[in-house]
């Protein structure tokens, strides 16, 4: 139990004092540019998809 104890107790330490948070604005600009490559990257995939849809119906139309 002593040694769960020390693993948080010096957890807590090094989240209030090692670890380098990002600035709050730093924080938004990476937000954006997460959210514009998901973006991206479904539209990318619903393309992609439409496409399949369309070749496989044209093969099995014949």
């Amino acid at each position: 139990m002593e040694r769960i104890k020390l693993y948080l107790r010096e957890s807590y330490n090094e989240l209030l004092h090692k670890v380098t948070w990002p600035s709050w604005a730093n924080l938004q600009s990476s937000t954006i540019v997460v959210v514009v490559a998901a973006v991206i990257l479904s539209l990318l995939i619903l393309v992609m998809d439409l496409a399949s849809k369309q070749i496989t119906d044209l093969i099995y139309g014949l």
